[in-house]
């Protein structure tokens, strides 16, 4: 039976004693013929759900791929487990192309890996209807949407896979899509009767952290030093010129630190995203053109140093943090700043009014997110529609902050921006307004004659970092916004009125003294891999240096050898025979053929 073969793959192949969540249902829905759009998070395994079916149906199974990075690491992990794969990109010359098809045309390929742009070629979909195709796979699907963060135009294209290939079962996977964007891919792709698979979004193993901004590289390198030293890492900047300047910053510390954006030459960013999959502890710092389908399971911390678009957006790029399912961190520093650039940047783009009302919910959905005195990991899930109790591993679970009624201290605010208005005609940026609350006589605030307003000075009892969370707290809740006028100045909304008539009260969030404090210098902690005792942490010490020569020969990433996780089991473990190892989760026949005695002789000797 194709479903019994299906577990007797797993273990086989992958090592695997058993299928994970919903990967069972959906690999037998596909080995029946049947379509599937399959939502699962970042490390849920979706692979395996077109994989396997391709090794048990007849034919080969077509998978479409948005980057050629990605199509060469599957590729790579999968010849290590003696499948059949190859690719077809733009990275190959014509003779290496050819003997990719001869492979395909002659039936001895279990998966082939395609981008988009090149499987609407005539010349590739004539190649495909000559063979036996298995299935379609549409990884990274969510790049058909348009209003998704990641829209590929390419993909609206392949709804012509239904109509050519009507008998072919079609699967297409994403990580992230809220119930709307879900609609769109299969509506898009033309999957509007395939059974829809919608696994947990939860990632209980990512550790999620947002801090106030104040002086946020210092911050992060306080961070990565205090509870990732030595760790892999990706950094999220939101310009080119971030990235280069916090790279170097990086590196001038001590902290190995590469840069990757748009503005880099393609071989440099391929070079760097190559030394970040296959060395150890490198950190990544770039703009939102990288990540996208990389598989290092091996990231200890993403982190975000500008505040990201919008929740679609987050979770995908903290996803890539601990695939492994090892305790790995998502930290987020943001500040008043943010708040002022994502309004401005968003009122000025050239969209049209739904794109901007799309976009402006987006960003009000990540700001609440910030802002929330509640468990973080709840607010992130309602927002793709799933429902949790307080997770216990946020910092908002951690270390709750405290809630307040800032009523007041919004009118006076609120007042100041009014007043300046109403009786000079002026606007003004943030900081200004508040050295007016304070009553700070600065040389514009004297010139300017403000300090003869009747709000000079009202907001004294309260320090200038409090009030900046006041004001972060009233963009985000759109009681204040940025003006039109290019320059980040500040003017009321008609949501304002009720405040300022004490019609609305407001319940605002104020960071605990100890909540400031760790996100200052978290205490030392140590890498939860190596958390291990001390005759087994010398044996993973071993076997990681092992696995890195064997990768290096085989010019591969390390954890397409072995992830860290298995390694840590079988040191953990410690077996003495070939079929005891056999037994550990991610060790397959292949690889316990190829590999056994090596591995076994490290167990027994691990010598460094």
């Amino acid at each position: 039976m194709p479903k019994s073969e299906a577990l007797e793959i797993l273990r086989r192949v992958f090592g695997y004693e058993s299928f994970r969540g919903e990967q069972q249902d959906i690999v037998e829905h596909v080995i029946d013929g049947g379509d599937a759009l399959v939502l699962m998070p970042t490390g849920g395994g979706k692979s395996m759900c077109y994989q396997i079916p391709s090794l048990v149906r007849e034919g080969t199974g077509i998978v479409v791929s948005p980057l050629i990075a990605l199509m060469q690491d599957q590729v790579d992990a999968l010849t290590e487990l003696g499948v059949s794969a190859a690719y077809l990109n733009s990275s190959q010359d014509w003779r290496e192309a050819r003997a990719v098809e001869q492979r395909f045309l002659a039936g001895e390929l279990d998966l082939l890996y395609v981008a988009p742009e090149r499987l609407l070629t005539e010349r590739c979909l004539d190649l495909l209807s000559r063979g036996r195709l298995a299935l379609f796979a549409i990884d990274e699907a969510h790049c058909v949407s348009q209003w998704g963060h990641d829209f590929r135009p390419e993909y609206l294209g392949l709804s012509m896979l239904q109509e050519r290939w009507p008998q072919v079962p079609r699967i297409a996977l994403t990580a992230t899509a809220t119930e709307e964007t879900r609609r769109e891919i299969a509506q898009r792709l033309a999957l509007t009767d395939a059974r829809h698979f919608v696994s947990s979004f939860d990632r209980p193993n990512i550790r999620y952290r947002i801090v106030e901004k104040d002086d946020v590289r210092r911050q992060l390198l306080a961070m990565i030093r205090a509870e990732h030293e030595g760790e892999a890492g990706i950094v999220y900047c939101l310009s080119r010129a971030r990235v280069e300047e916090t790279a170097d910053f990086l590196c001038r510390q001590g902290v190995q630190a590469l840069p990757y954006h748009a503005g880099l030459s393609q071989a440099v960013r391929a070079e760097n995203q190559s030394r970040f999959l296959r060395e150890d502890g490198l950190v990544m710092v770039a703009t939102i053109a990288f990540g996208m389908g990389i598989d290092k399971p091996d990231v200890r911390f993403v982190a975000h140093i500008d505040l990201p678009k919008s929740i679609e957006g987050y979770y995908q790029e903290t996803g890539r943090a601990g695939r492994d399912g090892m305790p790995a961190s998502a930290w987020l520093a943001y500040g008043l700043q943010d708040v002022v650039q994502q309004r401005r940047m968003l009122e000025e783009s050239p969209g049209d009014e739904t794109f901007k009302r799309r976009q402006g919910a987006n960003l009000d959905a990540m700001l609440s997110l910030c802002e929330t005195v509640s468990c973080r990991r709840q607010q992130l899930l309602a927002y793709f529609g799933q429902r949790i109790g307080p997770c216990g591993n946020c910092d908002t679970c951690l270390e709750p902050p405290e809630s307040w009624d800032g009523t007041v201290a919004a009118q006076k605010l609120l007042s100041t921006i009014y007043r300046l208005w109403r009786e000079r005609g002026q606007r003004y940026g943030a900081g200004h307004i508040i050295d007016i609350l304070r009553g700070k006589r600065s040389e514009k605030i004297t010139q300017q004659q403000h300090d003869t307003l009747s709000v000079f000075g009202v907001g004294a009892d309260l320090s200038d970092k409090a009030w900046r969370s006041i004001m972060r707290q009233l963009l985000a809740q759109g009681l204040v916004m940025t003006d039109a006028d290019g320059y980040g100045t500040l003017a009321l909304t008609e949501a304002s009125r009720a405040v300022l008539k004490g019609e609305r009260q407001l319940m605002l969030r104020r960071e605990s003294e100890k909540a400031a404090r760790s996100s200052r210098a978290s205490a030392k902690a140590r890498p939860a891999l190596l958390d291990l005792p001390p005759e087994a942490l010398k044996v993973f010490e071993a076997l990681r240096a092992w696995r890195a020569e064997i990768a290096r020969h085989h010019g591969v990433p390390a954890y397409v050898i072995f992830h860290d996780a298995t390694l840590r089991e079988i040191a953990l473990q410690a077996p003495e025979s070939l079929e005891e190892l056999g037994q550990i989760s991610g060790v397959g026949s292949r690889k316990l053929e190829a590999y056994g005695e090596e591995i076994l002789q490290r167990v027994l000797q691990p010598v460094l």
